[in-house]
């Protein structure tokens, strides 16, 4: 889409970790075909080693190949058999760790994603990872594409400040264990686009 600069590759240098990816997603910007938005929250999952993340323990299948890199590639998958997830992956093949999208704000298209949704407000239009990617028209066709090129990408944007950065447990991962209890789910505060307000576990943001 004209109008959108495509983020440069090196901002998935292999030595940054996961969890500055996923903050420094926030106030960039998911295109694909006419539709845009601004990213408002996210979370980090860490691998063989994260109990919440699908690759925990090295758990290998073709639906998980994607996740298994190159970096800044996605990993799309599908839950409760209708919702589609977007991931965004962090590290060098081999290497399975990722950042999910959960929220934007709706910038371009937005008809078409009023459309899309069914919905007739804005902050209700990307406000999960099920609605933004049923939004934006993202699938598990799209699943391993890069989203450094096409017209499925991830484009600058102006960022956000530490300051402004608030960060609580992930979201839907009980089954983890203690992992489930890890700050890695991050958010700009005050925004009234994000899936649901951390509330009173909300702090600000550290690794």
């Amino acid at each position: 889409m004209d109008g959108f600069r495509v983020l440069d590759p090196s901002f998935f240098v292999p030595e940054r970790d996961t969890r500055e990816i996923a903050r420094a997603l926030l106030g960039q910007i998911l295109v694909h075909g006419e539709t845009a938005g601004r990213i408002v929250e996210t979370e980090a999952y860490l691998g063989v080693s994260d109990r919440a993340c699908h690759a925990w323990g090295g758990k290998r299948s073709p639906r998980l190949e994607p996740l298994y890199g190159p970096p800044g590639h996605a990993y799309i998958y599908l839950i409760y058999g209708m919702y589609h997830c977007l991931n965004v992956v962090t590290k060098p093949a081999g290497q399975p760790e990722c950042v999910l999208i959960r929220a934007l704000e709706p910038l371009t298209g937005l008809e078409i994603m009023a459309a899309r949704s069914g919905r007739t407000k804005a902050a209700q239009f990307c406000s999960g990872p099920g609605r933004l990617c049923r939004a934006l028209g993202l699938d598990r066709s799209l699943s391993g594409s890069s989203m450094l090129t096409g017209d499925f990408f991830l484009a600058e944007g102006n960022g956000v400040p530490e300051d402004l950065i608030g960060s609580s447990p992930r979201i839907g991962v009980d089954y983890a264990g203690e992992d489930k209890d890890r700050p890695w789910r991050y958010c700009v505060k005050g925004s009234p686009f994000v899936s649901r307000v951390p509330g009173s576990k909300v702090k600000s943001a550290d690794s």
